[in-house]
């Protein structure tokens, strides 16, 4: 029979109690590009790292997501992927299936994950209703649980002559009054309010919580093991995010390089993981003749060679600007104008306050010298911390500090009328 002494011993021996259940459920429809997979990645291993013990499911179409790391407490469910034919039709990425049948599945997988992980805070990456209408069941069981559900929207959304019409055809709106709880807007009423154009729901207006951008750490190891030997001295970063649709950025910058000699910093190009094949082996024959100029193909932990370079020449995408932001690099931004404008509104307003330089084509095409003294002047441009923004790169803390307070008062908690 044990003594009293083994019987304390055991209970000094006890573990810790587990930490409270908490879990976040994050969907992102990824069709195209690495800009939802990567803000939604950030945002699951802000909370993760913020508060012990909450589980974060990131369910996303992305056909490279496992080529990147998360944070204990995070993973992932892939659904079979989508592609955007240039007709703008969709059809499966991998599987001899209609897009009718791949989105059924989608629909089914996404369903199952959330009815199993029983979520209690689900966020809903951009598109109110999902893929061709495909969150709407999930919206609807959530809901009958009582799981807080979340539209996270970026700074822009596109022009209002664009969106409001595509809302309409997707039945948005009805489903934001519907299913949905808040919205967070990832950037600062004080630069641009994606949503204003559209007709929502007075109480859904209220719930608008403007976030600030989502600032990015370094990551404690580099994604390759030797870096070019361009880096090791001062460069001129060329990013496009995921490449799929940056063939004419890296173009106008090679062309510029190859006009003039007096550009001062030598570039290192990231082509992306979506870059055709084709346009990339011309890419680097032109490079390779060049001596200021160098490549590689893709880096999953772009944040440390950004930290390298001196300056960024990028299209503007949100990951990006956040990037560029949270770096305090000077930036070119060279956005995209088809078939969404949403670069080049972002582009716009930070140029209005001081925090990147833009450079758009005219419409007389893209002049090599134009982009040639953009490049020249690079260099001595003003760095972002150099505008005061207040609640610039708030937006990882608002959103601790909001899901800390849901998940605090429970699961129906109201969220307080946002500040004008």
């Amino acid at each position: 029979m044990p003594n009293i002494c083994e019987e304390a011993a055991r209970g000094l021996a006890r573990p810790p109690e587990a930490a409270p259940r908490a879990r976040v459920m994050i969907y992102s429809h990824d069709t195209f590009g690495l800009g939802h997979l990567r803000r939604s990645r950030a945002i699951a291993n802000a909370l993760v790292a913020e508060r012990p013990g909450l589980s974060a499911i990131i369910v996303s179409g992305s056909p490279v997501i496992g080529s990147f790391e998360f944070g204990p407490g995070v993973d992932y469910v892939r659904v079979p992927g989508v592609t955007k034919l240039p007709d703008g039709d969709y059809r499966s990425l991998n599987l001899n299936l209609s897009i009718d049948e791949a989105t059924r599945l989608r629909e089914a997988l996404i369903l199952q994950t959330a009815e199993t992980f029983d979520p209690d805070v689900l966020i809903v990456d951009k598109e109110p209703t999902g893929f061709r209408g495909e969150v709407l069941p999930t919206l609807d069981a959530m809901k009958r649980r009582g799981c807080r559900i979340v539209l996270g929207a970026r700074d822009v959304m596109d022009e209002p002559s664009l969106l409001v019409p595509e809302w309409e055809r997707k039945g948005a709106a009805e489903a934001l009054a519907a299913y949905y709880d808040e919205i967070w807007v990832y950037g600062l009423g004080e630069i641009y309010r994606p949503l204003d154009c559209l007709r929502l729901p007075e109480t859904l207006g209220r719930s608008i919580l403007y976030t600030g951008y989502l600032r990015r750490e370094l990551p404690a190891e580099p994604a390759l093991t030797r870096y070019p030997a361009i880096t090791r001295r001062p460069f001129a970063l060329v990013t496009t995010g995921g490449g799929g649709d940056g063939d004419d950025v890296i173009e106008w910058v090679l062309s510029a390089y190859e006009a003039d000699p007096d550009i001062p910093l030598p570039a290192l190009v990231v082509f992306g993981p979506f870059i055709n094949r084709d346009r990339r082996r011309l890419f680097l024959e032109r490079i390779a003749r060049h001596p200021m100029l160098d490549a590689i193909a893709f880096d999953t932990k772009l944040e440390l060679l950004m930290s390298r370079a001196a300056a960024v020449v990028a299209m503007g995408g949100y990951n990006t600007f956040c990037e560029i932001l949270s770096l305090d690099k000077p930036a070119l931004i060279v956005p995209r104008t088809r078939p969404r404008r949403e670069q080049l509104i972002r582009a716009v307003e930070a140029e209005r306050l001081g925090l990147v330089s833009t450079l758009v084509e005219s419409e007389t095409g893209r002049d090599p010298m134009a982009m040639a003294s953009a490049l020249r002047a690079l260099p001595s441009r003003p760095r972002p911390s150099e505008v005061t923004v207040p609640g610039l790169l708030d937006g990882l803390d608002s959103i601790r500090g909001r899901i800390a307070s849901i998940l605090e008062a429970g699961k129906r908690t109201a969220l307080p009328q946002a500040a004008e």
